[in-house]
């Protein structure tokens, strides 16, 4: 059962990680990336890993990827101009991902040569917990990254704010400095002469 279950999930994460990057419809790319983000949480499951699964449910699902589709729906985005240069851009594409791919391959080659599957396993060998465990690890060897991460991720945050902050022309907007550096003089003006039923421009 687990194997059928891995290979069932697999599956389905690869063909929707797919669908994330093929899909015309921003909104359909992200219902896809959090179908890949649940999948990725039962292959963690059968790995042993529950506290990486709720990690990446209640993190990526909750949060990321819900931050996202607001995002997505909220700007003001020709997609239909995006769209157009998909296969323009296609061979850039696939050179970045080929990058990425080599990169990974050898980060991972180079964490198996150093040993750190077998020191992670040493760890829980003395008793810890999954949870006691990950975050020894985190905050111990990797605590440098996972601030990095986090500096990365309020970075994203403001920008996708910034985004969202449009000033159209023609829309009346408060301006609290103005309005406290009010005089007497620029805050109202007496007009004399003014006719009966003729009222004043502004």
């Amino acid at each position: 059962m687990e194997a059928i279950a891995f290979y069932v999930l697999a599956v389905v994460s690869v063909v929707a990680a797919l669908m994330v990057v093929v899909s015309r419809n921003p909104v359909h790319s992200v219902l896809f990336l959090i179908l890949t983000f649940f999948t990725a949480a039962g292959l963690f499951v059968l790995l042993g890993a529950e506290f990486l699964a709720m990690l990446v449910v209640v993190v990526y699902v909750g949060a990321v990827a819900v931050l996202f589709l607001f995002v997505v729906m909220m700007l003001d985005v020709d997609f239909a101009s995006l769209r157009e240069g998909f296969v323009r851009y296609l061979p850039i594409g696939g050179i970045a991902a080929l990058v990425l791919a080599v990169e990974m391959i050898l980060v991972s080659t180079a964490v198996a040569e150093r040993g750190a599957a077998s020191h992670v396993h040493a760890v829980v060998a003395t008793g810890l917990s999954n949870t006691e465990t990950i975050g020894w690890v985190l905050y111990t060897n990797y605590a440098y990254y996972f601030e990095a991460a986090g500096m990365v991720l309020l970075v994203a945050m403001i920008g996708a704010i910034v985004l969202t902050l449009r000033h159209k022309p023609g829309i009346k907007r408060q301006n609290i400095a103005a309005q406290t550096a009010r005089t007497p003089a620029t805050g109202m003006a007496i007009i004399k002469g003014v006719k009966i039923g003729e009222g004043i421009a502004e």
